[in-house]
């Protein structure tokens, strides 16, 4: 996919830039996970037999958790990469692999280590930008879940590289809305962050889709998953207190197909909920179709109801139920939304 306009730039030229790049690069490939997540996931992997879904659960809690199984995973994959996200690396990785890259990995502890701040508030803002995705991927019905996770996990990893090439305070310490700040790297720095992080992304081997949404994430022309990533970065900042333009919002969700009530409704929620939706460890057999039908069941809503909203006749609606309940061995429609429900599916 060619980089549009917006987020084509290039680092300034001369060797000893690339040097700084090269350099940088290297640093933040070695980050630190925070002690607390590392040690849990450890305990996790070494005792007991927790499932899939534990284990992942466990990985995106820390960026540097998950950039460091998702490498160990794709390594050696070919240009494609074979894992897009957490739960299919963990299980490609062999048996006892995942506390090994886990012990590997330096730590940082921000309530005794100096110099620790950098790396707590990248992983505080990722693991908030990852939860807000969850929820925006949702209501927006995105496919691959599990990628955009990865996705929002890593945002900006290249922010920390312009750190480790410019300092903190010419980097981290620019005020105003996220569109600003990208807007200001581009013209003070040559380039911005979500441009390096792509490249980082590549140079780890990770699926070329993953490095394309977050090299496109500050793109006002950005779809799909890149889109999902710019609302949730958005709505995350929002969250904290920060400045973000409503009409950034707006066009942000706009490209979603989320209208202003939902998106309405995705400000209120987050980052309130009290968990975020645990996503499914099984593979759904229904339909786009089946499941919005569903859907409507769960929300209470008569055959009726959902043939309106839907654009269908009801005949057609009882056919979608009669075939999810045959699909998932339910007996009724209570029992249909218990089983999507506790699946995940909706």
């Amino acid at each position: 996919m060619a980089i549009d306009t917006e987020t084509r730039s290039t680092p300034r030229r001369g060797a000893a830039a690339g040097h700084r790049l090269a350099s940088a690069f290297d640093s933040v490939s070695s980050m630190p996970a925070l002690r607390e997540a590392r040690q849990r996931l450890i305990r996790l992997a070494e005792h007991g037999e927790p499932s899939t879904v534990e284990l992942a659960e466990a990985v995106e809690s820390d960026a540097a958790l998950a950039a460091a199984v998702m490498r160990a995973a794709n390594n050696g994959a070919g240009p494609s990469g074979r894992c897009g996200g957490i739960r299919d690396a963990i299980e490609a990785l062999p048996a006892g692999r995942l506390g090994a890259i886990a012990t590997g990995l330096s730590t940082f502890d921000p309530l005794d280590r100096a110099g620790s701040e950098r790396y707590e508030r990248f992983r505080r803002h990722a693991v908030a930008v990852k939860l807000a995705a969850d929820k925006v991927g949702e209501v927006a019905r995105l496919p691959d879940p599990d990628e955009l996770a990865v996705a929002a996990l890593l945002h900006d990893v290249g922010r920390l590289v312009l750190v480790e090439m410019y300092g903190e305070l010419r980097v981290a310490g620019i005020g105003g809305s996220p569109d600003e700040r990208v807007r200001y790297e581009r013209r003070e720095l040559g380039i911005d962050h979500a441009l390096v992080g792509g490249v980082l992304l590549r140079r780890w081997g990770l699926r070329p889709s993953v490095a394309t949404t977050v090299e496109r994430h500050h793109s006002i022309e950005a779809r799909g998953h890149a889109a999902a990533v710019r609302l949730a970065d958005l709505v995350a900042h929002q969250a904290a207190g920060e400045p973000v333009s409503p009409d950034e919002l707006s066009k942000a969700g706009g490209a979603l197909g989320i209208d202003r009530g939902k998106l309405r409704e995705l400000l209120f929620d987050f980052p309130y909920s009290p968990r975020a939706r645990r996503r499914s460890s099984a593979p759904c057999p229904l339909s786009a179709r089946e499941l919005d039908a569903l859907r409507g069941l769960a929300e209470g809503k008569v055959y009726k109801q959902i043939a309106r909203e839907l654009g269908l006749s009801v005949s057609t609606v009882r056919t979608h139920l009669h075939n999810v309940y045959r699909k998932i061995d339910a007996v009724d429609r209570a029992q249909a939304v218990l089983i999507a429900r506790d699946k995940a599916w909706i």
